[in-house]
């Protein structure tokens, strides 16, 4: 069985629903989500925590992992990614595209599915 995890929101125990009240009558308490996953960001129960936690650590959290500070450029020689199509036999064939010049050069499934492939130029 999976371990369950607990919804990262800072701000999801005061969210006021009947899943998250719980204790003995008389001793009730509105607690955080426990789930086994998430499927917002993986760790936050709903968009409204993910916002939550988002808005209290988000400029943090950039700023600790680095805030960008100058442009980005999409070129012709960073704008290739690999994409698949289908021919007109229904056969699926894969290809670098690049996204300026909309040049496509032929790979194979192999080497589209390597991670570490990349495009000799």
């Amino acid at each position: 069985m999976s371990e369950l995890k607990l919804c990262q929101g800072s701000k999801c125990h005061q969210h006021q629903t009947k899943d998250r009240l719980k204790g003995p009558k008389g001793n009730k308490t509105y607690q955080t989500r426990r789930r086994s996953g998430f499927y917002y960001g993986g760790n936050f129960c709903s968009m409204q925590c993910y916002n939550d936690w988002f808005n209290t650590y988000g400029d943090r959290a950039i700023d600790h992992f680095g805030r960008i500070t100058e442009v980005k450029h999409l070129t012709e020689e960073n704008a290739w990614q690999k994409t698949y199509d289908w021919n007109s036999n229904q056969d699926m064939f894969y290809v670098y595209r690049n996204g300026i010049t909309n040049e496509q050069r032929p790979i194979t499934r192999e080497q589209y599915n390597d991670n570490n492939y990349t495009l000799n130029t």
